[in-house]
């Protein structure tokens, strides 16, 4: 921290001035309220700053966080937030401890890049309530909430608030393109509070009083009999923090020469982060792309700028809580509504959706679960279905290919008998996985093959075998050997050796001995069996 501690508290205060609207904005859409934004941007950010894994990471409520925690509110109230907040702190605890981090590096690109597109629209459609200044509906589904809160807002018209959240949203984004280092959303949410007080608009509503200090921790968690129904949603917080963060924490990475951030020290940190957090009031935090990129853009080299920039938080919760407090909703509608807006990469987009079909599809899919259902399932679906289809991929690159055997041939021999031997041998070469998603095609294939006396399998170029691919090539060696078909095989690979010899594969092969190194030995033995079955010419040794 003592390297160039100047750049780091600069960029600190830059962090912080950045970050004030967000975490009253985002307090406030859990359900909490906004010192419950400001109470998780302080207690969280400076647990975190201390003990991550990563010298640039910035923590503190997100966007992410509150699409999962609305439901957690509307169905257990405050206390079900704060005990879900603290169960997934014990949790990422757990993870860091089983040393989870590494994984976190195999969720597929287009998974991210569907439930960020899907994050920015819930953010987004949550906001329509506060920026058109009618009371939020009652629901849990966004779309319904927003179609509710449009048909009130059509039937008793509130301009005010729509021109506030609306001159926000087009300060922030118009800003961020003009000037992307200056703070312009702490301005506009300034000038928009100065407006609705010269004006006296008292159809602006503010967020309410804050305390003169970090909320007490008396606010009360649920009893511990109703801890089984919330194992679920703390569950869902702790995957939902952990891939947040550590998804974070690489974009930091990305962004600077040389620093590289601890996978499971950032579990680690993430989880007494969320620990703490509750007992102050707090919601679940997680580390937060937007302020984290704005602390490496700013010039931060160390931990001392996400630790100031908690500091000041604080002290603004403790010198400016009359201030911070007449902030009209609406304006904090329109800082997240122009967040959401932020989030969404649309180069980025693009080049997902044109790369592969399949890309594209897990995209799209993902986004609309996260619109539709929630989160989790979002992530869960696009999961599966990206592996499934990364598994169809892989399956068709498994292919059995018929090839010439006669330049393996050893010795002379006329064409005469090369031809007599084409009409009695086929060789056959599996290239690729022999596995559960390609086995059963391979099985049509070979069992397909013409009325031949020998069939040589080269196996030299098999990738990968499980126990399915095995027992079909088990069961297609005695398809074939029932129709007085000769099977024999080249070119086995340790490796591979275990997975065939434990379903019975190369039993029948075997037992007659007709297993080889190599697949010129393999011809030779064929040659010898047409010969002893009167097929071709014995030659003289």
């Amino acid at each position: 921290m003592g390297r160039d501690p100047r750049r780091d508290l600069l960029a600190g205060l830059t962090v912080a001035i950045v970050a004030l609207p967000l975490a009253l904005g985002f307090g406030v859409s859990s359900g909490l309220g906004a010192e419950a934004g400001l109470a998780t941007a302080v207690v969280a950010g400076a647990l975190a700053a201390v003990f991550g894994g990563s010298n640039l990471q910035v923590s503190g409520p997100t966007g992410a966080m509150t699409v999962v925690l609305v439901p957690i509110v509307a169905q257990h109230g405050p206390g079900g937030v704060l005990t879900v907040g603290l169960l997934a702190g014990l949790m990422l605890l757990g993870l860091a401890a089983l040393r989870a981090g590494r994984y976190m590096s195999y969720i597929p690109a287009s998974v991210v890049e569907g439930f960020t597109l899907g994050i920015a629209l819930v953010i987004g459609l949550q906001q329509v309530p506060n920026a058109l200044g009618v009371e939020k509906p009652e629901g849990e589904r966004v779309l319904v909430v927003t179609w509710n809160a449009l048909r009130d807002f059509l039937a008793a018209p509130n301009w005010t608030a729509l021109a506030l959240a609306a001159s926000v949203a087009v300060v922030m984004l118009a800003g961020a393109r003009w000037r992307p280092t200056v703070p312009f959303s702490i301005m506009a949410v300034a000038g928009a509070t100065l407006v609705a007080q010269l004006l006296h608009l008292d159809n602006a509503a503010v967020i309410g009083e804050l305390p003169a200090g970090l909320p007490a921790p008396s606010l009360g968690f649920v009893e511990p009999s109703h801890l089984g129904a919330l194992l679920a949603p703390a569950v869902a917080v702790a995957a939902l923090a952990a891939l947040e963060s550590l998804l974070s924490a690489q974009v930091a990475d990305g962004m600077t020469v040389g620093q590289r951030h601890d996978p499971d020290r950032e579990l680690f940190g993430q989880g007494l982060a969320n620990i703490a957090s509750p007992l102050f009031g707090g919601v679940p935090a997680t580390g937060a792309i937007a302020r984290t990129a704005v602390n490496v853009r700013t010039g931060a080299s160390s931990r001392l700028a996400a630790l100031f920039h908690a500091a000041v938080l604080a002290a603004v919760v403790y010198a400016a809580a009359p201030l911070v407090s007449r902030i009209p909703l609406a304006a904090l509608a329109g800082v997240l509504i122009a967040t959401a807006v932020r989030m969404v990469e649309v180069s980025s987009l693009r080049a997902m959706v044109t790369a592969t079909r399949s890309d594209a599809v897990v995209l799209v899919l993902t986004a609309l679960a996260t619109l539709a259902l929630d989160l989790v399932y979002a992530v869960i679906l696009g999961l599966l279905v990206a592996g499934f289809l990364a598994l169809r991929a892989v399956a068709l690159q498994a292919r059995l290919d018929q090839v010439d055997f006669r330049p393996d041939l050893p010795g002379e021999h006329s064409d005469e008998e090369h031809r007599l031997l084409a009409e009695h041998i086929v060789a056959y070469r599996i290239d690729g996985p022999l596995f559960f998603a390609a086995a059963h095609r391979f099985l049509l294939e070979l069992s397909e093959v013409a009325d031949v006396r020998v069939v040589i399998l080269r196996m030299s170029r098999i990738t990968t075998v499980d126990a399915t691919g095995a027992l079909v090539l088990r069961d297609a060696v005695e398809k074939l050997t029932r129709r007085g078909i000769v099977v024999m095989v080249s070119g086995v690979r340790p490796g591979q050796r275990r997975a065939l010899e434990s379903v019975g594969a190369l039993d029948q092969v075997s037992r007659e001995d007709r297993e080889y190194e190599t697949t010129p030995e393999a011809i030779e033995s064929a040659r010898r069996h047409l010969e002893r079955a009167g097929l071709l010419d014995h030659r003289p040794a």
